[in-house]
């Protein structure tokens, strides 16, 4: 019952959020990865492995990182990238078991542009 809890959570987010194994097969895209990669595949990118969905250079900044994740049980943020057009960050963010153990990881991207939305309209 609390994955339902932990999904929602992630599906209601408002940015993009894909959830990767430690083989780099992507196993979760919430609904605005899907709608950001639809050109790339959307969901059907789910079960294939995030290296093809980048360059030489940023597999291999990825495989690194999942080796800086894999090191210690304190790294577990870094900022992968900014795109300046977009006005947003990219993380990568380590996923670990109730031990500790790094089982998976994430990307995540945040948009640094003020939220415009008045407050409290419903």
């Amino acid at each position: 019952m609390l994955n339902e809890f932990f999904k929602s959570i992630i599906d209601q987010d408002n940015t993009a959020i894909v959830v990767c194994n430690l083989e780099h097969e992507i196993i979760y895209m919430n609904p605005k990865a899907i709608e950001a990669q639809s050109k790339r595949g959307g969901a059907s990118l789910v079960g294939r492995s995030l290296l093809l969905c980048h360059n030489p250079d940023s597999q291999e900044k990825i495989r690194k990182v999942v080796d800086w994740f894999a090191a210690h049980k304190s790294h577990n943020r870094v900022h992968s990238f900014f795109n300046e057009k977009q006005n947003k960050d990219g993380y990568m963010i380590a996923l670990r078991d109730e031990l500790g153990n790094l089982i998976g990881y994430y990307e995540k991207h945040e948009f640094r542009s003020k939220d415009e939305t008045p407050f409290y309209q419903f």
